[in-house]
């Protein structure tokens, strides 16, 4: 079955470099940058804990990540402190 699309891919295999889905200007911080969660939401559900950014970044309620290229960054959230 080959069938062929006008629609842009946003992942691709490993061979091939994954394309952005940004298209704001200017662009949205990339999956490689340290501040690559400032990019713009394109789906939130929070019924399930994740949300995907423009720059491929999957976010979990828990602060965990995955990136575009398989990557994993644990939780990262701040530790609450007892008052005293």
């Amino acid at each position: 079955m080959n069938t062929s699309s006008s629609r842009t891919t946003t992942f691709t295999d490993p061979q091939r470099k994954t394309t952005s889905m940004c298209q704001h200007q200017p662009p949205c911080p990339s999956a490689d940058s340290t501040d690559r969660e400032a990019a713009h939401l394109v789906a939130h559900h929070p019924e399930q804990g994740w949300s995907l950014l423009c720059n491929g970044v999957l976010l979990f309620e828990d602060t965990g990540e995955l990136l575009p290229d398989g990557q994993v960054i644990a939780p990262h959230r701040a530790r609450a402190t007892a008052a005293a």
